[in-house]
């Protein structure tokens, strides 16, 4: 067994032809408590099991490799990268929370869900056999309005990941000030794996066992990783039969269904807005700026459309397929036909190939990582050349990372202020969903302008209040805000300033 600290680092694992003998511990300090991550695989074919522990017992993370025979390094890395992001939201509420100087009783009941909620789904395949998964779904937190958040399918759901989801979500909807809480949910399923009616069976399943737990005005669902607007139609139609016609049950429909119009282009619009009022505290336009875009799927794609559309220039990109580069800026009209026509940018002729590996570190004004999470990490962080990171994506930056960049001066505009667009104009569908009146994209995308210019305004605020930097200084928010409601709602629950302790009431 091998402890290491902060860093994972898998050595000497000794091998036969058929069996890997390997049991490691990873020891990760946040604040004052530790946690150990416990991996084991029987036979070298075999998925890999992870447990990630609490020093208190609790198992706080576990996953699986969803493929046979991956490399143990690679499930061990997903691992640690979902456990920095749960171990990162759970820091930044404590700070923030102290920064508040939240009541301990409070702070504590703003951490437990609302609801959690486990339900088995068996659906018959298209040989006539069954199969079982298991779908899950956390409401945390409804002190501002109806939870909001998105399912998942994908093989390596788990109730712990989701319930870190549901809060932040918590929180990210706070930031955006749309009147929501956070929920979360998802279905334990590899969705390529599915046929398009085994799909259908398996959503109207787990639909039929939550319907009575979400609603237009109590969970309202959305799109996430493995789902999409097709999902939600058939969500939307299960549980009208139960409700009757509700459009405002699901946002992310299509539109022909009450979706909203400039839905799928709103993550990245909502990043390029929040870059521009980011810019502009600093004197700056995008127009005099080059970017570089770790991602090049919807997000990224459109940030990048958006941006070259406002005089940006776009010096690399990178997807799964590979990278490319171009000093003196990509042609994005060209990449992203030459991306639909061939399922990446590799092979652009118009750019030169380079390392996806080395993208982050290419020398530009603007870093957006619009990808996954975990990608800058201490082993990147002293190589960015960027002076500003715009986080389309959830977790791109880990701690360590965090704060050696903040150190390097570097400025970071955190992913639960930065990729909000996405719920903010889902609060739009729900609007207009529950006022039977469709808006035209003009007023979806000046409306959206509006929400993510004040969202860094009052980011802004909490950083001077606080001394903080942007990601304090947005989680400050979110949390102060869902703590606010929530002693307003439970009269005498809390005693929630000194002037109350003072008189007693």
């Amino acid at each position: 067994m091998q402890t290491v600290t902060s860093s994972l680092r898998i050595n000497n694992l000794m091998h036969s032809r058929d069996v890997l003998t390997t049991k490691l511990a990873f020891t990760y300090a946040s604040n004052d408590r530790g946690f150990r991550l416990a991996c084991f695989q029987v036979k070298s074919r075999d998925p890999i099991a992870c447990k990630l522990v609490c020093s208190c017992g609790k198992v706080v993370v576990s996953c699986r490799s969803s493929e046979k025979g991956r490399a143990p390094v690679a499930t061990l890395q997903d691992c640690k990268a979902k456990m920095n992001a749960l171990a990162a939201t759970s820091r930044n509420f404590k700070q923030a929370a102290k920064l508040l100087g939240l009541d301990a009783k409070l702070e504590k009941s703003l951490l437990i869900p609302f609801r959690e909620i486990k339900v088995e789904c068996t659906i018959p395949r298209d040989d006539g056999s069954l199969a079982s998964f298991v779908g899950f779904r956390v409401q945390h937190d409804n002190a501002r309005g109806p939870m909001k958040g998105g399912i998942r399918y994908h093989p390596e759901v788990d109730p712990d990941e989701v319930n870190a989801l549901a809060q932040l979500m918590t929180w990210k909807t706070a930031v955006a000030n749309v009147p929501y809480g956070g929920a979360k949910g998802g279905i334990g399923c590899a969705p390529g794996e599915l046929s398009l009616s085994e799909l259908e069976r398996l959503t109207r399943v787990f639909t039929q066992k939550i319907h009575d737990l979400i609603g237009i005005h109590t969970d309202v669902p959305a799109p996430d990783m493995g789902t999409n607007p097709q999902t939600m139609a058939w969500i939307l139609d299960e549980y009208s039969k139960f409700h009757g016609y509700s459009p405002a049950v699901v946002t992310g429909k299509p539109v022909d269904l009450g979706g909203s119009l400039g839905r799928d282009a709103a993550t990245g619009r909502g990043v390029v807005f929040a870059t521009e009022a980011l810019l502009a505290e600093y004197g700056k336009s995008i127009s005099d700026q080059r970017f570089v875009i770790q991602g090049f799927g919807n997000v990224g794609s459109w940030a990048a459309q958006l941006i070259s559309e406002a005089g940006g220039k776009v010096v690399a990109v990178s997807d799964v397929s590979g990278a490319v580069k171009n000093s003196k800026g990509l042609d994005i009209g060209k990449l992203v036909k030459h991306s639909l026509e061939n399922r990446g940018v590799k092979g652009f002729g118009s750019g030169d190939a380079i390392n996806p590996n080395s993208l982050l570190t290419e020398d530009c004004d603007v870093l957006i990582p619009a990808a996954l999470g975990g990608v800058i990490n201490r082993e990147n962080a002293n190589e960015i050349r960027a002076k500003f990171i715009i986080e389309g994506a959830n977790h791109p930056t880990d701690p360590e990372a965090d704060e050696i960049l903040l150190k390097k001066g570097v400025v970071i505009l955190p992913d639960i202020l930065a990729n909000s667009g996405g719920v903010t104009v889902s609060y739009f569908e729900w609007v207009q969903n529950i006022q039977g009146f469709m808006w035209d994209e003009e007023k979806v995308n000046r409306e959206l302008k509006t929400y993510m210019s004040n969202g860094f305004k009052d980011v802004k605020e909490m950083c001077k209040s606080h001394d903080c930097d942007l990601r304090m200084g947005a989680f400050t928010l979110g949390v102060n805000r869902v703590a606010r409601a929530t002693v307003l709602r439970v009269i005498r629950l809390l005693e929630w300033s000194n002037t109350n302790k003072a008189s007693g009431n």
